[in-house]
């Protein structure tokens, strides 16, 4: 009945693993758990070998490392049943009913989305820029993200029918991190594929270092100028790419690129520090956008 398929990279997915298997017992559904690594040659992996021993859990580790997309295609491809549910590896399911909840909201839905929360504090100053993006912009509601049903869909913590699954597929020429989720859900909005938005989130355990996730923000923006170059993508569906063409349309984009170029070392140095500001994370990520058109990140 359940496919799980949880793609992971140099984390311990054991207790995650371990707790989903739980809740699937006992509810008594038909399931596996697929839990894959992408080549990270991690030293984490000994862990996650006990895996194997839970029964109807499988931990596979790769020898040749696919990027995100690729490793949910392929966990895709191996499984059984018609229910997939994608979780991250660093996920925390914090509702014992976790499972049951999308079981309950499975009927007339291709796709339930159950969303995802940060937890109230970090400890470490070096971690507050992921954090207070995740807490301020991510973290919404099942009402919140109704009100944009496809642009809010993402796939840390996504049930859909295989079928569906099988119609759109992650784009695998994405081998690095950044909007493949925003893909995969426009090509779901263009098969017009029902959508349900529930509160039955995860936690976001593993929370990157502000120059970590700096550095795939600027991996995600490369992504989208490629989707957008090779019209995969409707600017529209991406508010940062809808902005990016309105500063063309007036001439304004150059100008903007010539902020990254000029000031990009101050304003990284700003979000790495203890109160990074969420404004000049959005003034740095749409001129080093318009940056990659003109080659001035340097």
């Amino acid at each position: 009945m359940l496919s799980i398929l949880i793609p992971v990279y140099n984390y311990d997915a054991f207790s995650l693993v371990k707790e989903l298997a739980v809740q699937c017992k006992c509810i008594g559904i038909n399931f596996e758990i697929l839990c894959q690594d992408d080549a990270s040659n991690s030293e984490l992996n000994k862990e996650n070998e006990k895996i194997n021993s839970l029964e109807n859990c499988f931990f596979i580790s790769l020898n040749t490392n696919l990027g995100l997309s690729a490793n949910r295609n392929l966990l895709a491809s191996k499984s059984k049943y018609q229910n997939l549910l994608f979780i991250d590896g660093d996920a925390v399911i914090i509702d014992e009913n976790y499972i049951r909840k999308y079981l309950e909201n499975s009927e007339n839905s291709d796709i339930i989305y159950g969303g995802r929360i940060h937890p109230l504090k970090v400890d470490a100053d070096r971690q507050k820029l992921r954090w207070k993006y995740g807490r301020l912009v991510e973290d919404k509601t099942a009402s919140q993200r109704n009100s944009a049903k496809y642009k809010t869909l993402l796939f840390h913590n996504t049930w859909i029918k295989k079928e569906c699954f099988n119609q759109i597929k992650f784009d695998s020429a994405l081998t690095q991190y950044g909007h493949e989720d925003t893909l995969f859900a426009f090509e779901a909005s263009k098969l017009n594929l029902k959508i349900k938005h529930i509160d039955n989130p995860v936690e976001h355990a593993a929370i990157d270092e502000s120059a970590v996730y700096i550095s795939k923000v600027k991996n995600s923006l490369q992504n989208l100028l490629i989707l957008d170059q090779k019209k995969k993508i409707d600017p529209d569906f991406v508010k940062i790419l809808k902005l990016f063409y309105f500063l063309k349309k007036f001439k304004l984009h150059y100008v903007a690129s010539l902020i990254y170029r000029l000031f990009n070392r101050i304003i990284f140095r700003q979000l790495c520090s203890e109160n990074p500001s969420l404004l000049l994370l959005n003034l740095y990520k749409i001129s080093y956008l318009c940056a990659l058109q003109f080659n001035l990140t340097q």
